[in-house]
């Protein structure tokens, strides 16, 4: 059973009044000021978000226009059926979830299985498992698991109020993450480690000890460099896919390998070198849209949109993730329900690595993982999700009031 944070975890200092004068509320959690209709909106987060949706459809128009891979219509129906998602889980009250810890890692398992199970599992890109049918619909069952996760994850750290105390509890709350993780690795390794950073990071804010932590991080980098080794050795166990080590690995030497992850790095380094200051304009993505960038719609988004908007551009979209992203911390820092603070903290550190990854992999600086741009990348799985967890957010700030 979850037990609600009365007292500890609550922001102090300078960065409280931050927080203070953001959100609009007093250091008790309760709404201070006028209500009007948009009350119930947490604007500071929302504006940022429709700021990016612009900026999404306007890069998206822009592909539909030059591949035959993309449909507007298909963009604008994800965006709807995001928004309605979004709505619905603004409205309903996201504490209800708290005491739900086993049926939240039954759901999160379940999901993430889906694609493993004959007759309903599809095959993606380079033959890799990570899509389902279910009648005439086909969607990535990882995305909405992301935020399953983050529930479940949140349900089970909750319960310690911000101090995990013995090493027992710890390892159970590691082992928690561990099942979906070890699931999701078997079909969608970029998936993998963003839920892996997801989980890892409502664990740490949930009061786990320094020595703790770093230990399990040390245990984890070693265990990942022995996959990584033998999975390059004949005659050990292969745990990673060819495709997935060439991924992992290819942005240390890009132009020293002649596999297809090379290529396409090395032509979206050239798409944003491209598109120098200013970018070429809407729809001149000579690089990205004229068919020298595979996935220019998809894992490549953000060098699409650099090649048309330049490094001015660029620096906007990424200010308006930053915005989106400290406006989610903030709120985190003013509630006091020790649930709600963690399924916050979820949501920021899901775009964070998003950004951070997706991005990073468009200039070579970060292993080439296929992880979406939130809001930007085509596909409604996912944008459905990423605007789903934006009714989370709302549904925290629309529900502040009972928080406390």
């Amino acid at each position: 059973m979850a037990r609600e944070m009365t007292g500890p975890g609550t922001a102090q200092g300078p960065l409280a009044g931050i927080a203070q004068r953001v959100t609009g509320t007093s250091s008790g959690g309760s709404h201070v000021g006028k209500k009007g209709p948009l009350e119930g909106v947490y604007l500071t987060q929302l504006i940022p978000t429709l700021l990016i949706l612009i900026l999404s459809v306007i890069t998206m128009w822009s592909c539909a226009l030059a591949l035959d891979a993309v449909s507007f219509t298909s963009h604008l129906a994800g965006i709807v059926i995001g928004i309605a998602a979004g709505v619905v889980v603004w409205r309903y009250d996201h504490r209800n979830l708290a005491n739900l810890t086993t049926a939240l890692f039954v759901l999160a398992c379940v999901l993430l299985a889906l694609p493993l199970i004959p007759g309903i599992g599809v095959e993606g890109g380079l033959g890799g498992l990570g899509w389902a049918r279910i009648g005439p619909f086909r969607f990535q069952p990882s995305e909405p698991a992301k935020l399953v996760v983050i529930a479940l994850m949140a349900s089970a750290c909750g319960q310690y109020n911000g101090k995990i105390e013995t090493f027992r509890d710890y390892a159970r709350l590691c082992a928690t993450l561990l099942v979906p993780l070890l699931i999701i690795l078997v079909t969608d390794l970029g998936t993998g480690l963003m839920i892996f950073f997801t989980g890892a990071t409502i664990i740490i804010c949930s009061g786990a000890p320094r020595s703790w932590i770093l230990a399990t991080i040390a245990l984890i980098v070693g265990v990942a460099a022995l996959v990584i080794i033998t999975s390059q050795i004949e005659g050990l166990p292969h745990i990673l896919q060819e495709y997935q080590l060439n991924r992992l690995t290819v942005f240390l030497d890009p132009e020293g390998t002649a596999s297809e992850d090379g290529y396409n790095l090395q032509q979206a380094m050239i798409a944003i070198g491209s598109g120098g200051l200013l970018g070429k304009g809407f729809g001149n993505a000579s690089q990205a849209l004229s068919g020298f960038l595979p996935a220019a719609q998809t894992d490549f988004i953000f060098a699409t949109f650099a090649e048309q908007f330049g490094f001015l551009g660029s620096v906007v979209l990424l200010a308006l993730f930053a915005w989106m992203i400290i406006a989610t911390i903030l709120l985190a820092m003013k509630v006091e329900s020790t649930f709600s603070k963690l399924v916050l903290v979820g949501c920021a550190a899901l775009w964070t690595f998003q950004v951070l990854e997706s991005v990073g992999m468009c200039i070579g600086i970060m292993p080439i993982t296929g992880i979406p741009l939130p809001f930007m990348t085509y596909g409604s799985s996912s944008m459905v999700t990423q605007l789903a967890a934006v009714g989370v957010v709302q549904s925290v700030w629309h529900h502040r009031q009972k928080v406390a």
